[in-house]
């Protein structure tokens, strides 16, 4: 079975197109992807780890570290070093507000060469802050790499200004193809996206 057949079997795609979701940043979308739900199911975290790793093994430079944005890229994150073997690291969203005011959780060191490990790209904003993060504590970051992405043009534009790449093993398109979707909510959802990316 592919990602896209998982995350919809154990309830981590959902889609409405009469009642729309509203996500943290307030845009209103008629599909949710909680990736979050992965953790519980032993098989699929597992599968999104290899792929992950594979991805990872493929790149042209050796990474050193993997770092994990707060808090659903974390467990994701782990997962990812144990298969590979390496460091891992986790980004606070923010400052603690006590101890060290640590933003970066583990041992980073400058030098390394790192990527980023996050559930899901909709913006992009909470990844490339990680980014920024590991970079202005003298970490390279490879590639930032995500379960799923919803393909905005205001992510890519956020990592091109940004200068990181970023890839996910399932988008937004590759979703609707592989769900068993009625032609009225696929057309909400390509009408959506359009929408979104400022399409006629």
């Amino acid at each position: 079975m592919n990602l896209a057949e998982r995350l919809s079997d154990i309830g981590a795609i959902q889609i409405n197109t009469e009642e729309l979701f509203t996500w943290t940043s307030g845009i209103k979308s008629p599909i949710y992807c909680d990736n979050r739900l992965t953790i519980s199911y032993p098989d699929v975290r597992k599968q999104v780890a290899k792929q992950l790793a594979e991805k990872i093994r493929q790149l042209p430079e050796k990474i050193d570290l993997i770092a994990g944005c707060a808090t659903a890229g974390i467990p994701h994150a782990a997962w990812v070093a144990d298969e590979l073997q390496l460091p891992m690291v986790y980004i606070r969203g923010s400052k603690k507000g006590h101890g060290k005011e640590n933003r970066i959780e583990g041992l980073a060191e400058e030098g390394q060469r790192a990527v980023v490990i996050e559930d899901l790209i909709s913006t992009g904003g909470s990844s490339i802050e990680a980014g920024k993060v590991l970079k202005s504590a003298g970490v390279s970051v490879e590639k930032v790499f995500s379960i799923f992405t919803y393909e905005l043009t205001q992510a890519e534009r956020a990592f091109e200004e940004a200068g990181f790449a970023y890839e996910s093993l399932l988008t937004y398109s590759e979703l609707m193809e592989a769900l068993d979707l009625r032609e009225q909510e696929k057309e909400v959802l390509r009408k959506w996206r359009s929408d979104m990316n400022g399409s006629k």
